[in-house]
This record gives structure tokens, C-alpha cells and sequence, in this order.
């Protein structure tokens, strides 16, 4: 009884913790958007602390993973052509 008791409660203070500490980093991202500093690089931080315990949350990262993997290809691919063109002269 005892054991399951202090189970259920290590398993609260585990996710409370997680969630403090995920917010509070995407958060900062988030004001790091507006202000000077590395948004774009902490918001999928604070993103991955969030989805060891929140589906939500992974299924965020994936969509910004996804968007950022997107974008990646297309410049790429701007530059490939712009090279094509460049050589092609």
C-alpha cells in the first residue's frame, strides 16, 4: 500500500516536474522570438522536454521537425538551381 502510494506520488512530482521545467523553456523560446537569442532553437528543446510525458507535445515537434525539414529542401533546391543557372552561362 505504502509502495504504490509513494509510486503514484513519485509519478505526479515526475510529471509536474517535467512540465515546469518544458513550459519554462518553451517560453523562453517563445519571448526569444521577439527579443535577441536562439528561439528557434530552444522552442523545439523545450518541445522535446515536454514529450517525455505529453503526446501533444510530440506531436508538435514532429510538425516543427517536419517544417523545418520542408524549408530545408526547398533551399536547397533554390540553390541548386541557381547554380544550374550560374554554370549554364
Amino acid at each position: 500500500m505504502i509502495r504504490k502510494t509513494a509510486h503514484l506520488t513519485y509519478k505526479t512530482a515526475r510529471r509536474i516536474a517535467i512540465l515546469t521545467v518544458g513550459s519554462t523553456v518553451l517560453l523562453l523560446g517563445i519571448i526569444m522570438l521577439v527579443t535577441p537569442g536562439p528561439g528557434l532553437i530552444v522552442i523545439p528543446i523545450g518541445l522535446a522536454i515536454l514529450g517525455v510525458e505529453f503526446a501533444w507535445a510530440r506531436i508538435w515537434l514532429r510538425r516543427v521537425r517536419e517544417s523545418i525539414s520542408n524549408h530545408n529542401s526547398r533551399n536547397q533546391a533554390k540553390q541548386a538551381e541557381r547554380h544550374r543557372d550560374r554554370v549554364e552561362r
